[in-house]
């Protein structure tokens, strides 16, 4: 399995069996909008800066919402989740992907924007193995404390954090910094993109952090 991040949440998963697009994002957030071919289109919720299929080429099935599917030997699954710490009053609904493939779990949680996981959320991931956390802050989405002790609270083998800020994006969301500190990361992995085997993922009581440079392949 190869995961390369584009900014923001948008990541390109190669697996044995499929190519998933997550939350391809439109040119409108100061950075070039993803340009690749994939078999599925997972989006969090309608919004530019997640829901912007026309940039994904190739035939892709386009998945939007809670659910179980499968697209070509991959299992995927949809979470319902809150896009703030209202109950979906301020912002909306989000949906937290599960997917399975390669014999290993990925958590993309999307805009999560709740204060913590409620015990059904919890469940419903079950054993995570790579997980994708948005660590930015409001007024979007969970800030830096907040999504290290839902990370902690998730216990995957590897963390990749997400939806922070990086040059010449143009929404107002803080540095990984504070999620790293929180952590206890001083000093992540950074890759410009990540393979890995199950054979390949930490023991039990390891947690590898991993920074992706964005930009996936251009």
């Amino acid at each position: 399995m190869t995961i390369m991040w584009y900014g923001h949440a948008c990541f390109k998963i190669e697996t044995r069996e499929a190519t998933l697009a997550i939350d391809p994002f439109s040119k409108n957030i100061g950075i070039a909008a993803p340009r690749f071919q994939a078999d599925v289109i997972l989006m969090s919720h309608e919004h530019p800066a997640h829901a912007n299929a026309e940039s994904i080429g190739g035939t892709p099935r386009v998945i939007t919402g809670p659910g179980e599917y499968e697209v070509k030997g991959v299992a995927i699954t949809g979470i319902p989740s809150f896009h703030d710490a209202a109950k979906g009053q301020e912002r909306g609904l989000n949906t937290i992907w599960r997917i399975t493939a390669d014999g290993m779990t990925i958590a993309h949680l999307g805009d999560f924007g709740e204060k913590d996981l409620r015990a059904e959320t919890l469940e419903a991931l079950g054993a995570v193995d790579i997980l994708l956390i948005p660590v930015g802050g409001a007024p979007h989405t969970i800030a830096g404390e907040t999504a290290a002790a839902i990370a902690n609270r998730i216990e995957p083998k590897i963390v990749i954090p997400m939806h922070y800020a990086i040059p010449g994006l143009s929404v107002d969301i803080a540095s990984p910094d504070a999620f790293l500190k929180a952590f206890g990361a001083s000093a992540p992995e950074r890759l410009p993109k990540f393979a890995i085997r199950s054979k390949e993922l930490p023991a039990e009581e390891e947690t590898r952090l991993v920074l992706l440079a964005a930009g996936g392949e251009r």
